[in-house]
Parts: C-alpha cells; structure tokens; sequence
C-alpha cells in the first residue's frame, strides 16, 4: 500500500473509531506494524494533524488537516444525524459504509461541544422492519448512472414473466420498502419504472447516452409530476 493511502486511512480511523483508539487497534485497522504506526502518528502530526495521547495511552484527533472546521447550529446537526441514519437503514451496504464514513468525517472537523452532541444526538433512526438488499449490485447499476451507460436486466413483472430489456438506467428511488429504477426502455419505446427486486441480473453494456441522462431523467420526472404516465408504469409500484 502507498504511504499516502495508508496515512489517509489512518486518519480516517481515527475520525471513525471510539477514542482514545489504542495503538493496536490503529495498526489493526491500517494492516501495519506498531512501529510503522507511531512513524505514521508522527507524519501527520508534523503535516498538521493535532493527535492528543502517546504510546500506551491511546491516540485522539482533535484538529483534522485534511478538513476545514464547520460549524453547524444544534437543529443543523441533527439534522445531518438524522439524514445519514435513514441512509444506514436503506438495506444497501455501500451507502451504509458510506453514511458511516461523512458522519465521522463531519464530527472530526467540529469543536469539542458540537462533537458532543453529534455523538449524543437527540434525533434517532429505528426500523423495525429493515429493508432486503436486492439480489444484484446495486453499486454497479449506480455505476451505470453516473457514466450514462446503458444496461441489459433481466426483469421479472408482477405475474411471473421473465423478459431481458435494456434500458438508458437515469436514476434511483428510495421508497419506504423497495427501491425502483427510472429509465428509458428500448423495449416499450418509452420511461419505466422497474422495480430493483424484480431485477434478476444486470449487465452494463458498451453503448453510452452521455449527455443525455439529466434531460431525460427531467423530462421522465415533469411527466410523472404531470401525471401523464400510463397505466402500466402507474401500477408498477402497487403489485
């Protein structure tokens, strides 16, 4: 691993784990020895980074270098938990990570008061009923876009029957308990909805629609604003 990456990561943990974090513990989460460890410790304090504690004592960020200080009111902060918790219940472990991951960034950049109440945030998330992760990778159908590339699935409808489209993917929806795909289908010659459980594999393909995904995907939205969409695309989300 390049020093410049393994650095990063070990300011990264020590934005995310519960402090003081142990030596051991750094060197766990950075795959590095104890001895690299301290060496790193003391690059980034001699690149900025304010790292309170010592060997034996464990280590505590309180001044990040690679993040300007913020400051939000208590509602704003609260807020930002309350948003990034819906996040981690939306059954799609990379965007979980990912929450995770702006959450301890955003408290690392604050003062010592506001990470308090970031950390001891009146405003919670539960779900009882927690959302399935799909069958297929969502990651990679994001992928698709963000590169406005089109895709081939294998899509099963509220009957039973399997067909193969390939649709321009233009974005994705986070309903209460399922997520649904916006896109043009070649097959139907116009917007659909598709529901991302009834994807039963997806292919990203060469063929590339670039520039033509925000267009699109606000042509698709005006018209469902408008109620203009037919019957079927209606009845989609009801089976």
């Amino acid at each position: 691993m390049a020093r410049s990456d393994r650095l990063f990561r070990l300011l990264q943990a020590l934005r995310s784990l519960p402090q003081p974090v142990t030596a051991a513990r750094l060197a766990e989460e950075t795959c590095v020895s104890l001895r690299s460890l301290y060496r790193d410790i003391d690059s980034l304090r001699a690149a900025g980074a304010v790292i309170d504690g010592e060997r034996g004592f464990g280590y505590r960020l309180t001044e990040d270098i690679a993040l300007p200080p913020q400051t939000f009111t208590r509602l704003e902060i609260e807020a930002l938990v309350l948003g990034l918790g819906e996040v981690r219940h939306m059954g799609e472990p990379e965007l979980a990570q990912a929450a995770e991951a702006v959450l301890s960034k955003i408290t690392a950049t604050l003062p010592d008061r506001l990470q308090q109440q970031t950390i001891h945030a009146v405003s919670q998330v539960h779900r009882f009923e927690q959302r399935s992760a799909p069958d297929i990778d969502v990651g990679l159908l994001r992928e698709a876009c963000w590169q406005e590339r089109a895709i081939v699935i294998d899509y099963v409808d509220a009957d039973g029957r399997h067909s193969e489209r390939r649709v321009l993917p233009l974005g994705i929806v986070y309903l209460e308990r399922v997520l649904v795909l916006l896109a043009w289908c070649s097959l139907r010659q116009g917007y659909r909805k598709f529901r991302i459980d009834r994807i039963t594999s997806l292919e990203l393909i060469e063929e590339s629609f670039r520039p033509r995904r925000v267009p699109m995907l606000r042509e698709y939205i005006a018209q469902l604003n408008a109620g203009k969409e037919n019957a079927t695309t209606q009845n989609v989300l009801r089976r």
